[in-house]
């Protein structure tokens, strides 16, 4: 009893997928990553105006602007008449990457600036507490989801 079926080649995803559909394009593409690096696209200047003050202190922070030798697809994207030649420049911001050791120093330096306010703020809150009617200080919160029954 042979079956009546299709060659297996035949069967497959391709069948099942569904088509792909339009999307507006992105006005900042993502930067192919090179491994131990971050990227970010930083401002040089806002409504044709140049933001040298922006643009300074992020150089003095350790980000280099990102050759276009180092991102190929963006060749055609580079502009001409920018201060910084032969970088990655869209619509007045500047590619630029730093090592990701950098990266988790500064998230560890603000995460320390952050904790030492949240303790400022505490303290100073705990600072009006009355032994007759004292104040509490509630860190966790709690949310929930449907009815509550």
């Amino acid at each position: 009893m042979a079956e009546n079926r299709l060659a297996r080649e035949l069967e497959g995803r391709n069948a099942v997928e569904r088509p792909k559909q339009w999307q507006p394009a992105s006005t900042l593409p993502e930067p192919d990553k090179e491994p131990g690096y971050s990227y970010r696209w930083v401002r040089i200047s806002s409504l044709n105006n140049p933001d040298a003050g922006n643009i300074s202190s992020k150089l003095r922070e350790g980000w280099e602007p990102v050759r276009i030798e180092e991102q190929p697809k963006y060749k055609y994207l580079a502009s001409t008449n920018s201060q910084f030649k032969d970088s990655v420049e869209i619509a007045g911001l500047l590619l630029c990457k730093i090592p990701s050791e950098f990266m988790a120093q500064r998230k560890a330096h603000y995460s320390g600036k952050t904790q030492a306010n949240m303790e400022a703020v505490d303290n100073t809150f705990m600072r009006e507490n009355d032994p007759r009617m004292p104040l509490f200080r509630e860190k966790q919160s709690k949310t929930s989801f449907g009815r509550g029954s």
